[in-house]
């Protein structure tokens, strides 16, 4: 049974080696997206801060005690806006088994009752590319609200 709670630091290697795996997946994105070489050790000094700072929230999914998700936050002031508080998700992963099935909205529910006690609106990231992020995030009422484009340096 998928049980989500937030992590802690007996969760640090298997985030690590689920979030190597987001990295990939984006890397196929696009061509940006290139992972560094020590994609796995910046990934544990990442996460390490995460677990550790008052201003992210790091939760996990658990099947049996097996992490086969997670989802990592920052809580962040939108010094320009109203609301001006804001829990904005920066990596979202679950394995491929455990998609299609509602365990990635349940999960994305869990965080986001969780940053509601700190945020009042909440936003997510991720790669433009990944048409099933944006039709995950679309069913669930979540809506594109700034663009972010890049190119390389020539």
């Amino acid at each position: 049974m998928v049980e989500f709670r937030k992590a802690t630091e007996k969760d640090l290697q298997s985030l690590v080696e689920l979030n190597v795996r987001l990295k990939r997946l984006n890397e196929e994105f696009d061509p940006l997206l290139r992972v560094r070489a020590d994609l796995a050790e910046k990934s544990r000094e990442y996460f390490s801060a995460a677990l550790s700072s008052p201003n992210s929230l790091v939760v996990v999914a658990e099947d049996n005690g097996k992490v086969v998700g997670f989802i990592k936050a920052d809580i962040r002031e939108r010094i320009f806006y109203e609301p001006r508080m804001e829990g904005n998700i920066v990596e979202f992963y679950l394995l491929p088994e455990y998609r299609r099935r509602g365990f990635g909205a349940r999960l994305l529910d869990y965080a986001i009752k969780l940053l509601k006690e700190r945020a009042e609106i909440i936003t997510a990231e991720f790669p433009t590319l990944n048409e099933i992020a944006v039709e995950f995030y679309t069913k669930l009422g979540f809506r594109g609200v700034v663009s972010l484009y890049a190119r390389e340096s020539p």
